[in-house]
Formats: structure tokens, C-alpha cells, sequence
């Protein structure tokens, strides 16, 4: 008996799609990849023709009227809704690229709209669907850090290039590379809230059951204008705050520094009333630390803080198949990082006024 097959679409076939995803779901045998959308003709038949998409087009409408199961949305940050949007509307499950989208009132929009659907909606942020972190996740679930009352959360990456307009020096000789009206224009939503943040705050959320409230933020440039560095501080409706900082610019691993870095740094952690929880995925260590005494250390081994690009790919996957329900990445939990993040620009943007999330 054949197994049933995953009909897969692809709206933007840049950077990041072709060079990772799409080898990843072309090589499986309960994926189709049915059709394919990115503007330049050349480049859409280029991808076609490599990963064997039964139909292309530079129009995402075509896309969708193709006999499909789910969608991958990979285009521009600025055009994820868009996409996300057409798609649930279609009937599709979406795994839409973070962010999600770049205004709280589209996420908002977008998880109310796959919920009334009944769709699945998976944003492929990968350490949460680690072990690790689901079994955190579990556990302060069940209270072993009682109510959460403050959250330090810091991330690093070594992409001060992107940032600034410049492809990475690591995608050098790749068929595209990532382009700078992505990742480094302010008015795209580019820069390092938007292209990177998300990931530790994706991981925050997770681990704190906390709805955002407020936020103000200041923040550093880079030579193209868009951020290298935040610094955000935030409240929830439960009264507790936050200090989140992010930064681009950790050196570029490269000879003996390569053994000790992986170029990105995520260290989260989480007081509440009964304890503590650390996580610090550069290092590999979590522990949750109680008042009581009755402390839990989560086993991490060599290798687990690396970044598990494929872990939400193959989770989407089952979730259209019906082979799991669990979803570490949902539209829920997006809104919350769209919230803070939007919120964050327009205080930095504004002089560091406080902004009220429930006004987004």
C-alpha cells in the first residue's frame, strides 16, 4: 500500500529556501512538491528544474489553485502575511517563515483565521522543537518555577554583514544569496529584532506563559540603517517584566574560534515565585532551580545547543499528515513575539516611548 504524500507549495524560492528547505522535503518520499512561486524567470526555472516541481509560477495565485495540501511561505518578512493569509484562505496549512508577519494586528488576524479554519499553522523557529525545550516547556507548565515575575532573555548572532547590507560571507559560491531589501532595509522590516530576536523570543514565550503588555526600546545601527542592537524592556498582564537585548555583531567563527563558538548566543532566564529557570543554549545547560531544594537539570549533550534547522520542517510534515498534534511554534505564540517586536521599533523609532501592545 502507497503511503499518503504531503502536496507541498512553495511562495518564495530565495536564499533560505533553495539552499536548505527545499533539498530537505525534495529528498523525502511523503513530500510532492507540486509547485513552486518566485519572481525572475530564470531563477523559477532554475528551482524547478533542481528540486522537480511538477508547476511554477510568479504568481502566488496560481500557486494556490493548484491541487495542494500545505504551503511553505518564504518570501520577504513584509509579504508573510500576504501569503499566510491567501493560504488559509485557501484551505492550506501554512509554515510561514519568521516572523510571522510584521504587524500585531496581522498575527492577531492570522491566528484567529487558522483556528476558525481548523489549519495548522507552524512558524519553523527551530530550538523550539527541541527536546530540551519542549521538556522545559513541560515542566514550567506544571509550575516548577510557580508564577513567572521577571525574564532575562539575551541573543547574539555573528551577522553584523547581513545586517548591514552585505550577503554573508558564509553563503559565498550558493545559487542565491540573502538579499539586503530583506534583512538590512528598516522599511522591509529589516534588521536584527525582525530577522533574528524572534528565534530567542519564540523560545521565551514557550517557557513563560506571559501575554505582553507594554514595551520601550532603544536601539544601535548599523551602516545601512537597520538595527545591530536592542534593548528592550518589557511588561505583562500578570505584572512581571523583562529585559530582552539582542546584537549582531559577535566575531564570524573562523580558525581556533570556530571550536569555541557556534556564532550565536540564547541565554534565557526565568524567575518566578517557587524558582528559577536557565537556559543557555550557546553553553548547553538547563536547569530549573527551585526554592525548595528540588532542582531539575535537563540533560543537554554536545551538539544539542546547534540549530536544528530541519526539527519544524519534519514537525510540519506530521502535523499535515496526522502523524503528531504537537506544534512547538503555533500562531499563538507568534502573535506574542510579533507584539513585542513591532512594539520595540516603534518606541525606538519614537524616542523610547512606552508602547501599549493592546494599542497595535
Amino acid at each position: 500500500m502507497s503511503q499518503r504524500k504531503l502536496r507541498l507549495g512553495f511562495i518564495g524560492a530565495g536564499w533560505w529556501a533553495a539552499e536548505y528547505q527545499m533539498p530537505w522535503f525534495a529528498a523525502r518520499d511523503d513530500v510532492a512538491l507540486v509547485s513552486v512561486c518566485r519572481l525572475g524567470q530564470a531563477e523559477l526555472t532554475l528551482v524547478r528544474e533542481r528540486f522537480g516541481f511538477a508547476h511554477a509560477t510568479e504568481d502566488y495565485r496560481e500557486l494556490l489553485a493548484q491541487e495542494l495540501d500545505a504551503v511553505v511561505v518564504a518570501s520577504p518578512h513584509i509579504l508573510h502575511y500576504e501569503h499566510a493569509r491567501a493560504a488559509l484562505e485557501a484551505g492550506l496549512h501554512v509554515m510561514v517563515e519568521k516572523p510571522m508577519c510584521t504587524r500585531a494586528r496581522d498575527a492577531r488576524a492570522l491566528a484567529g483565521l487558522a483556528a476558525v479554519k481548523g489549519l495548522h499553522v507552524l512558524v519553523p523557529q527551530g530550538w523550539n522543537f527541541t527536546p530540551y525545550v519542549r521538556q522545559a516547556r513541560r515542566l514550567t507548565q506544571a509550575g516548577a518555577i510557580g508564577e513567572v515575575r521577571h525574564i532575562v532573555c539575551q541573543m547574539a548572532s555573528a551577522l553584523a554583514d547581513l545586517m548591514a547590507g552585505r550577503p554573508m560571507i558564509e553563503t559565498e559560491g550558493q545559487t542565491f544569496r540573502p538579499p539586503p531589501t530583506t534583512w538590512a532595509d528598516p522599511a522591509r522590516a529589516g534588521g536584527y529584532g525582525w530577522g533574528q530576536l524572534t528565534h530567542a523570543l519564540g523560545v521565551m514565550f514557550a517557557l513563560a506563559d506571559v501575554q505582553p503588555a507594554t514595551v520601550t526600546a532603544q536601539m544601535g545601527h548599523s551602516p545601512s540603517g537597520a538595527d545591530y542592537y536592542d534593548a528592550i524592556i518589557a511588561t505583562f498582564t500578570n505584572g512581571a517584566t523583562a529585559a530582552i537585548s539582542g546584537s549582531a555583531t559577535i566575531p564570524k567563527p573562523s580558525g581556533a574560534r570556530h571550536d569555541r563558538s557556534k556564532g550565536y548566543q540564547i541565554d534565557i532566564r526565568i524567575f518566578g515565585t517557587e524558582g528559577m529557570l536557565l537556559l543557555d543554549i550557546e553553553r548547553e545547560r538547563l536547569e530549573i532551580r527551585r526554592n525548595d531544594g528540588h532542582d531539575t537539570v535537563v540533560p543537554m549533550r554536545p551538539g544539542d545547543g546547534d540549530y536544528p534547522a530541519s526539527a519544524p520542517w519534519q514537525a510540519f510534515v506530521d502535523l499535515v499528515l496526522g502523524r503528531s498534534r504537537e506544534n512547538a511554534m503555533p500562531a499563538d505564540l507568534a502573535v506574542k513575539t510579533v507584539e513585542v517586536v513591532e512594539a520595540a521599533y516603534r518606541s525606538a523609532n519614537e524616542g523610547g516611548r512606552l508602547v501599549n501592545v493592546f494599542e497595535l
